[in-house]
Formats: C-alpha cells, sequence, structure tokens
C-alpha cells in the first residue's frame, strides 16, 4: 500500500470513529504542526501555552471534527493538510490575539500580513508561507469585525454544515446563509484590511 493510501485508509479509520486511524496521522503530522504554530507564534509569550500546546489542540479537534463528519471532504492527504493547517493557523491565531488583549497587559497591536488566503489551499505549503497565510487568514476574520460572522466563517471552513451552524447560534439556516453572503461581501471589498 502506498503512503496516500495509508494516510487515505487512516483517515476512513478516523472518520469511522476509530480511534486506530489518529496514531499514524499524529506521528506523520504532529512535527509539521508544532513548526507551524512556532511559525505563526513568533513574538508570543509561551510561558503558559507553546507550540506543542496549540499542535495538540488543532489535532485534538480535527479528531473529533473527523469522527462527527465535520469534514465532509476530507479524503486524502492533501485535504488532510489543509484542514490541519486552517486549525493550527486559528488556534495560534487565538492565542496571539487573546495575548494582545489589552486587559492582559497585551499591546492590541494589529498583526501583521503576508501571503494571499487563498494559497492557504495550495499542496504541502512551507510552515513558514502556511504561518503567512494564517495571518492573512486572522485579518480577513479581523475585517468581519463581529463575533457571530467569525463563528459563521470558521465553523463553514471546518465544513460544518448551515443546518449544524444554525443549531449551533440558534437560528435559521436562512439567517446563516445570510450571514454567509455578508461575509462573502466584506471580504470581497477592496483595499487594505
Amino acid at each position: 500500500m502506498s503512503a496516500s493510501g495509508s494516510v487515505s485508509q487512516w483517515i476512513h479509520l478516523l472518520r469511522a470513529g476509530d480511534p486506530a486511524g489518529a496514531q499514524p496521522l499524529w506521528e506523520l503530522y504532529f512535527r509539521r504542526l508544532v513548526e507551524l504554530a512556532r511559525a505563526r507564534l513568533t513574538g508570543a509569550n509561551r510561558r503558559v501555552r507553546d507550540e506543542e500546546d496549540v499542535a495538540l489542540s488543532a489535532f485534538d479537534s480535527f479528531c473529533r471534527g473527523a469522527t462527527n463528519g465535520r469534514f465532509p471532504q476530507l479524503a486524502d492527504r492533501d485535504n488532510l493538510w489543509r484542514v490541519l493547517v486552517v486549525i493550527t493557523a486559528r488556534k495560534a491565531g487565538h492565542l496571539v490575539r487573546d495575548q494582545r488583549r489589552l486587559k492582559r497587559g497585551g499591546t492590541a497591536e494589529p498583526l501583521s500580513l503576508g501571503a494571499e488566503a487563498d494559497e492557504l489551499l495550495s499542496r504541502e505549503p512551507t510552515p513558514e508561507f502556511a504561518a503567512e497565510a494564517a495571518e492573512e487568514c486572522g485579518q480577513l476574520f479581523a475585517r468581519l469585525g463581529d463575533a457571530d460572522l467569525e463563528r459563521v466563517a470558521l465553523w463553514k471552513m471546518e465544513g460544518y454544515s448551515n443546518d449544524e451552524i444554525a443549531d449551533r447560534l440558534g437560528c435559521a439556516p436562512r439567517s446563516v446563509e445570510r450571514k454567509l453572503r455578508l461575509i462573502r461581501e466584506i471580504w470581497d471589498e477592496r483595499g487594505p484590511p
């Protein structure tokens, strides 16, 4: 069996609720997730949580999501890496954001941007490139300026259906569709974030 077939098989096991698929995926991807988180956490205080904590949390979120059917497009190593990059970048971004809050003694400085957000989905990005793309993704989320819109966008990226998002928000699926339309309009606007 090829390496790609093995990854696909482990994903299939995990999606079927068999935890035996998690361990080989962990061994294959954990170091790369740590590198991605380390690049994303540059300048962050790592006394309480560090890049390994972020990678562990991201992998745990991925496993729970895969077991619960949240990633319908997840089929192979390319899809898997994209999902892991997004989850890890978001977890690291939340950690940095939380540390920068003024009430926690932070500076409230905006995060700097680098790469285009759509490059986040390219095949096997380097950790540095993935960190830059995660910064861009963070800026896009900051543009939304509304916690509900941020949650809807994140849950959609994580593979939740509109009905599942509506249940989580306690609203109608039509409201979720309107929020998604608004998110697209905000993100399509030209100019600096």
